[in-house]
């Protein structure tokens, strides 16, 4: 029976590593043009640039001679393998740093950002491509090295590192260095137990083959964790997308569409922007929205949608002109009157999420935080002050329900005509009836019609004492202030 290492030539495979695995003026030209042609590539971005780049693949044989160095303990061949890899590497970083800083184009690419958030996938190609590649260095099959080089592709990740630093980006400077090192790891010790089970290091006792496979079951694991992390969150997202998209259909009428739709996981709470063509207007759709997606995704989930009104018969015709003329000018928006909530929070005192947004009417609604021995003059003062850091919203401050009524004075049959304007104010906002009490029925009835024409809801109540308003125990009818910018 023919044994795995029957006609394998071991000092010709080791000669043939020795040759190519080192530091050379051949590796740093062919590192250099690598690293130029994958910058070129994630620039582009451009796929088959990218691929002209990975068939040079000139951090290979650094990595295989490491790996085989490890294989039979030769420590002279690894202290060689991994100078020359590093030297590489540290070149095509330095490099791209460079170029990167010269380029005028900065931006992160589908190319760049593919690179940035490695998974466990990424550790299964690096495995499986260097049992093939370690294959097929032992056995003489070149041909196979050039698919090995391309579905490994060691030089993007390195550029990427240098993207990073050069934008000081953190977020893909970490995600391509672990993107490499897991392919660097992987395929060198992958390498190694390939070339064991071909008889290369037979002359090494029990107790070092033990080690080089705990050296191998230790680093694949330490490896697994980051990268099982990566694939969670990749899981998670295509989960929450779906699940986005599933409620807002669920939660809508017929005929409404989805137009866009935004997630950022990374906040939190898992913030969700979208625009929703609607033949009706749903009242309290962020509220239901936030429930439904909190118990599908097990998180704190903050909603706003903004909701478009269609009618039924040219609904897919303004649907498509809609999404053609507002795909980027929607999520714009929505960013914008996420900052305009925020600086109306921070005025209320309070948080954001009790903030309530009508983007038809532009329209941001909040009820300020009681402050100690602030009257109604001092809330509308903070309206307005809201109302002018934000643009191209208007803001209704909502006073507290106790807030203490001001005193109403008739001089020389003229009645104070601030106090009318802030009990106004007070009964628009709060969307409560003022009851005129005391004085004459003549003045009870001039203070209550000057109430109503300044926007609030007040009627003449029962006599006796001085001139006053209280709060009445009923409504006011339909807040008839309510809608205007200032009563």
């Amino acid at each position: 029976m023919a044994k795995a290492t029957d006609g394998v030539d071991h000092d010709g495979v080791l000669r043939q590593i020795t040759a190519e695995s080192g530091w050379s003026g051949r590796y740093a030209f062919l590192i250099v043009i690598s690293a130029a042609i994958s910058l070129l590539g994630l620039l582009m971005p451009s796929v088959a640039v990218l691929i002209g780049a990975m068939l040079l693949s000139p951090l290979m044989m650094p990595i295989i001679g490491l790996g085989f160095g490890i294989a039979t303990l030769d420590f002279h061949e690894i202290r060689r393998a991994a100078t020359a890899l590093i030297l590489g590497a540290a070149v095509a970083v330095a490099l791209s740093v460079v170029l990167i800083l010269l380029s005028p184009v900065q931006t992160i690419t589908s190319e760049i950002a593919g690179r940035t958030q490695p998974t466990l996938f990424d550790l299964l190609v690096a495995l499986l491509s260097a049992i093939a590649g370690g294959y097929a260095l032992i056995r003489g099959r070149g041909g196979t090295v050039v698919g090995v080089a391309i579905a490994i592709a060691l030089m993007p990740p390195l550029v990427v590192v240098g993207f990073g630093i050069a934008t000081w980006s953190w977020v893909v400077f970490s995600g391509a260095l672990l993107l490499f090192l897991t392919n660097a790891i992987t395929i060198a010790l992958t390498a190694a137990l390939v070339a064991r089970c071909y008889g290369f290091g037979s002359h090494l006792s029990p107790h070092h083959t033990g080690w080089q496979l705990v050296l191998f079951a230790v680093a694949i694991g330490l490896l697994s964790i980051p990268l099982g992390a990566g694939l969670r969150q990749i899981a998670f997202e295509a989960v929450a997308q779906r699940q986005v998209r599933d409620a807002l259909g669920e939660d809508f009428p017929p005929g409404a569409r989805l137009s866009q739709v935004e997630i950022d996981h990374g906040a939190n709470p898992v913030r969700v922007r979208a625009v929703m063509l609607t033949p009706r207007i749903e009242p309290g759709a962020d509220r239901k929205l936030a429930a439904d997606l909190r118990q599908r995704l097990a998180r704190p989930v903050d909603v706003h949608v903004d909701q478009v009104r269609i009618s039924p018969e040219t609904g897919a015709v303004e649907a498509a002109q809609i999404a053609r003329a507002g795909n980027g000018d929607a999520l714009r928006a929505a960013r914008e009157r996420d900052r305009a909530v925020a600086d109306v929070a921070l005025i209320a005192g309070i948080a954001v999420s009790s903030v309530q947004v009508d983007a038809g009417a532009r329209t941001i609604r909040a009820a300020a935080a009681p402050l100690t021995g602030l009257g109604i003059a001092g809330y509308r003062d903070l309206e307005r002050r809201a109302d002018a850091a934000v643009a191209d919203w208007h803001v209704v401050l909502d006073p507290p329900n106790d807030i203490a009524l001001p005193d109403v004075a008739i001089r020389s049959g003229v009645i104070d005509d601030q106090a009318l304007g802030e009990a106004a104010w007070a009964s628009a906002r709060l969307a409560r009836r003022l009851d005129v009490l005391g004085g004459s029925l003549r003045q009870r009835t001039a203070v209550a019609q000057g109430i109503v024409a300044r926007g609030g809801g007040a009627e003449p109540g029962r006599a006796g004492g001085r001139l006053r308003l209280a709060w009445s125990a009923d409504p006011a009818p339909s807040a008839p202030g309510s809608d205007q910018r200032r009563p």
